[in-house]
């Protein structure tokens, strides 16, 4: 008695797909239905990191010494924010990546 081999008539979830190419077994793949998640360019969170981002070197670059005054936001300390607003941006896609799923279409 021989058995059927695997994925033999329509025993496999990946059988019978619309849309998909078939393979040269004749079975069609599975379709990917949804992305991890959105792709960062299209996420409020960075555009809101470049902005804060721009504005902390533009503010950097604003402020400084004038009549006898110390550089109060000097090049350093604006870049230990920009850190700061970095560790930021990675903890929230990190959040987004762990729970979210983007609809996937072919389009």
């Amino acid at each position: 008695m021989t058995m059927p081999a695997s994925g033999a008539a329509g025993t496999d979830a990946t059988t019978n797909r619309p849309g998909g190419h078939a393979a040269p077994d004749g079975r069609t793949p599975a379709r990917r239905l949804t992305t991890e998640t959105k792709a960062f360019f299209k996420t409020t969170e960075f555009f809101a990191y470049v902005v804060a981002v721009i504005g902390v070197l533009i503010a950097s670059q604003v402020i400084g010494t004038e009549d006898g005054h110390n550089d109060y936001f000097r090049g350093d300390k604006a870049w230990f924010y920009i850190v700061l607003l970095t560790i930021g941006y990675l903890v929230s896609r990190g959040l987004a990546k762990s729970g979210s799923r983007d609809p996937y279409t072919d389009r």
